[in-house]
């Protein structure tokens, strides 16, 4: 998909209800996030994934330039969210 197809799909998404999950670093988050964004770091996913809701919500996850989406992405799916659209790089918003 390119940067546009993935930034409507996304838009879309989260239009519908899906959870905008940033896994940046706190500190990535302050620096400039799309509003209904949420901030959970990559690595401290696994101990907080209950934040992101309920087995079955719709994720869109980011980061900054995909490695760590793509692992969050990996984490949700495992973890019961079959529904992650990995959106890669907070400039595809």
């Amino acid at each position: 998909m390119t940067p546009q197809e993935l930034s409507e799909k996304a838009r879309q998404l989260v239009a519908g209800g899906a959870v905008l999950l940033d896994v940046r670093t706190p500190q990535e988050f302050q620096e400039g996030h799309p509003e209904p964004a949420r901030n959970i770091p990559v690595q401290e996913l696994p101990q907080r994934i209950a934040e992101v809701g309920p087995p079955g919500t719709p994720v869109v996850v980011y980061c900054a330039a995909g490695g760590r989406s793509a692992q969050a992405a990996q984490l949700l799916r495992a973890n019961g969210f079959p529904d992650v659209f990995d959106l890669k790089s907070v400039k595809n918003w």
